[in-house]
């Protein structure tokens, strides 16, 4: 079972569509696919035709409930959603970190620390999916730290911008921090999102992206990816001319995820 995370400590970068696109196409290639939406704002739960008033991740988390009580299928007139396995989001996960805190005991107890309480519930279900794929709240919170801990691959989706590139370096310490401590065969691929490469600013930033990083195959800021989304139609369902679908190719191709 491989973890994947979709993480970025900025909103608005385009990690919910990455979730989305990923979790579908893998689904579509026969692959049992366990979505984990640890964004209180639910987009991807709602996208995969999930939604719940309470979600229980923090209770699932800190032991007080089964894996079996929070997992739902996922909804949609595609065949991909049949391969799809949702543990789903909602306000409610704003209150982690409180319940974090008073459950400070047990949870030494039982993971020695928070941040590895995500790797411990995930370890009993390894033989159930083939991949899970969790998407992260734009913070470095508890949520996004513990899926850093337990993943073996995080995608890093960012525009080429100069804030955007300012906010990687906090992230990439973060990250540094965890391979060392928590993680050393963690690895990371930085995808430019939303790009639009007729702007000679963002062509200078991709330039010193790819400088810096081992940067994947860019995805351009289309239409159709939004439609993709508010369709929950993915986006290797468009047509052979689509330009989205030929840019997720590259990137699923790069990644080596074909």
């Amino acid at each position: 079972m491989k973890i994947i995370t979709v993480a970025n400590n900025k909103g608005g970068v385009g990690k919910t569509m990455q979730c989305f696109q990923l979790a579908t196409y893998l689904a579509h290639k026969g692959k049992r696919v366990l979505v984990i939406d640890l964004d209180s704002q639910a987009n991807l739960s709602s996208t995969l035709g999930v939604n719940v008033n309470r979600t229980l991740i923090p209770e699932w988390l800190i032991g007080d409930v089964p894996f079996e009580d929070i997992i739902v299928p996922a909804e949609g007139e595609y065949d991909c959603f049949d391969n799809i396995s949702v543990i789903p989001s909602s306000r409610h996960l704003a209150n982690l970190s409180k319940l974090l805190i008073l459950s400070e005991n047990e949870v030494r107890k039982d993971a020695g620390r928070k941040e590895r309480l995500l790797k411990l519930r995930l370890t009993p279900i390894k033989g159930k999916f083939d991949y899970v794929v969790i998407d992260t709240p734009p913070m470095l919170g508890d949520e996004l730290i513990m899926s850093l801990v337990a993943s073996d691959h995080i995608l890093i989706p960012t525009q080429a911008q100069d804030y955007s590139i300012d906010g990687l370096e906090e992230l990439m310490d973060t990250f540094e921090i965890i391979k060392e401590s928590e993680n050393p065969k963690m690895k990371f691929s930085i995808i430019p999102s939303m790009v639009n490469a007729r702007r000679k600013i963002e062509k200078s930033r991709l330039n010193e992206l790819s400088d810096m990083f081992n940067v994947a195959p860019p995805i351009r800021n289309l239409v159709e990816m939004q439609e993709s989304i508010s369709m929950s139609k993915p986006i290797y369902m468009m047509g052979k001319r689509s330009k989205g679908k030929q840019d997720y190719v590259q990137l699923w191709e790069s990644l080596g995820l074909n």
